[in-house]
């Protein structure tokens, strides 16, 4: 008798939700778990923070309820986590959802953190903080454009791949260097990546109209300081200071410059309404280097815009799980 070769069992299927902010991907992705018993993994670095909720648009107690929310609140205010810390900890849950039979679904902005989760990081010498902190002091006084010089007399190719206003990136790379005493591009190079295996991954991207996202994103800022938002940050000042990381953070930052007496409260607004569209623009230049990601031109909430996402999860799923 022939022999059976039996039917190979695709692997399961991992949402990946990205976009700028206030592009709606929380809409989209709640409409999308509800639609097929998803959970969501948030990939946003501040509403992993404790304490912190008007300034990091975290889902509602109400839109919590619609599907379990994985990642939210559980990083004290004077803590950090790293991206790798991030990423094993995503992947950890990631992995308990599929085993529940449930679709992992993550959500979120920060594209470092992503890439980490989904590509893995390369394992570069351990973080100096003291380091870290004396980079810090240079930026803050002669600017990011002497970090990108010291980068390029360090690594010439590292510091073409990086630009002269991503500043985390360059303190990182220029760390890398000193600590290793080698290129960061020959360790890039020696050194592999762990991706994330045993899912099938399907990404989808929020590119709605610019003009729109930011009256959006202007709209939600001001919503922000109308609803408590430096209320919110002087307690958290007053107990933490410089030692809380989220103060730092967009809107947080110019409330905080309120409170210090250096802005008007109108001037603060304006600020933060213009930190937030320069991210979403840095956001964007981020995403569209991710590979494989099929983009909506619209807004989450577009019911056009989930049904064509609805139909790209259908289309990827198992059989067994549509």
């Amino acid at each position: 008798m022939p022999t059976q070769v039996p039917e190979r069992r695709l692997d399961p299927l991992l949402l990946v939700i990205v976009g700028p902010t206030a592009s709606g991907k929380t809409t989209l992705s709640l409409a999308i778990a509800e639609r097929f018993d998803g959970e969501i993994v948030n990939c946003d670095s501040v509403a992993m923070y404790r304490e912190f909720e008007i300034g990091t648009a975290k889902p509602a107690a109400a839109e919590r309820r619609r599907a379990p929310h994985h990642l939210l609140d559980f990083v004290a205010p004077t803590e950090y986590i790293t991206a790798g810390q991030y990423a094993r900890q995503a992947r950890q849950v990631i992995k308990e959802i599929d085993s529940r039979g449930h679709l992992p679904i993550v959500v979120g902005g920060t594209g470092l953190y992503l890439r980490a989760l989904l590509e893995g990081l390369f394992p570069g010498p351990q973080r100096s903080d003291k380091l870290r902190q004396r980079l810090r002091e240079h930026h803050a006084s002669r600017g990011s454009n002497h970090l990108h010089r010291l980068l390029h007399h360090l690594d010439r190719a590292a510091a073409e791949k990086i630009h002269a206003n991503d500043t985390p990136k360059l303190i990182r790379a220029i760390e890398v260097c000193l600590a290793s005493r080698r290129k960061l591009t020959e360790l890039w190079q020696q050194q592999g990546r762990d991706p994330l295996r045993g899912f099938r991954i399907l990404r989808i991207g929020l590119d709605p109209d610019r003009n729109a996202l930011y009256e959006r994103i202007n709209q939600r800022a001001q919503d922000m300081f109308e609803h408590g938002l430096i209320q919110e940050t002087e307690p958290l000042l007053q107990t933490y200071g410089d030692a809380a990381r989220p103060l730092a953070s967009l809107g947080y930052r110019q409330a905080v410059e309120f409170l210090h007496g250096d802005f008007s409260r109108e001037q603060a607004l304006r600020a933060a309404q213009q930190a937030h569209r320069n991210y979403a623009k840095r956001q964007m230049t981020w995403f569209r280097r991710e590979p494989e990601v099929t983009w909506l031109n619209g807004f989450g909430g577009d019911p056009q815009i989930q049904r064509v996402a609805t139909d790209l999860v259908k289309a990827s799923l198992r059989p067994d799980q549509q």
